[in-house]
Order: C-alpha cells, then sequence, then structure tokens
C-alpha cells in the first residue's frame, strides 16, 4: 500500500555576481531519489529576496540571451528607490528576482523528475556580489 510522504532537504551553492546562473537539476534530482517517492511534487525555493529558481535548457547560447533580457527587465544602473533608502545599488537584483520568482513546482513521475529533454532547473542569482544561496527543498507524494 502507497503512503503519503514528505521529504525535505537544502541545497547550499555559491553564485558569483549576477546575473549568475546554476544548474541544479542533478542535485534536486538526486533529492528526489533519496526521498524514494515514486509519484508527486517538488518545491524547490531559494532563500532572499535577489535570487530566483525557474527552468531553461542549459546551453551558452540560451544563458546568454536570458541574462541579457533579464539585464534588459530592470536595468542595473538605473535609478531605484530601493537604492535610495539602503544606497547598497542592488535595487535592480531584487526587481530582476521578483519578476523570474523565488520557487518552481515540478512533478515527480516514477521515482524521477518529469523534465523536458532540454529542461533543465537553474538557481539564479541578481545580487550586486557573489552570493552563497540556500534552496530549500520540499518532496511530496506516494512512496
Amino acid at each position: 500500500m502507497s503512503s503519503v510522504s514528505v521529504y525535505c532537504g537544502s541545497l547550499k551553492i555559491h553564485l558569483e555576481k549576477g546575473p549568475d546562473i546554476r544548474d541544479i537539476t542533478g542535485q534536486i534530482a538526486a533529492l528526489v531519489r533519496d526521498s524514494t517517492i515514486k509519484e508527486g511534487c517538488v518545491c524547490a525555493t531559494v532563500i532572499g529576496s535577489t535570487g530566483s529558481v525557474t527552468t531553461i535548457e542549459y546551453e551558452p547560447g540560451v544563458i546568454q540571451d536570458l541574462k541579457r533580457a533579464i539585464a534588459r527587465l530592470a536595468p542595473p544602473g538605473e535609478t531605484y528607490a530601493h537604492e535610495q533608502a539602503w544606497h547598497d545599488g542592488n535595487g535592480h537584483s531584487h526587481v530582476q528576482a521578483a519578476l523570474i520568482g523565488p520557487s518552481i513546482s515540478l512533478p515527480v513521475r516514477g521515482g524521477m523528475l518529469a523534465l523536458g529533454t532540454w529542461q533543465q532547473v537553474v538557481l539564479i542569482n541578481h545580487d550586486n556580489s557573489s552570493r552563497d544561496r540556500k534552496v530549500e527543498i520540499t518532496i511530496t507524494g506516494i512512496t
């Protein structure tokens, strides 16, 4: 008989000044295997207001395209009210991260992440300095 389980884990990943984009698919897939959950869902959430998580084809051309698109959405060097209050130069980082979002929900099927052939999970640092990012992972489903 199947039972519902919850498995929690976390990743710590060092990222350089933003936008820095890192493929974390393998680490999440390893947690799914460790969980023994066969059918369910993974929630991956980056902790912090200047990081985001999404999926994309992780290849150099697409990564460069994404970095350019992020810079166009909320360009560094513009005037941001956040910087007028805090004077830390990262107002664009907060806006970029909010537009992409801090978390993602992914299906687990047959004990594995259900992703497309060219689809990888990526962690993005938008901040104007390097950061050690923590990603909290919650896997819920049946074993």
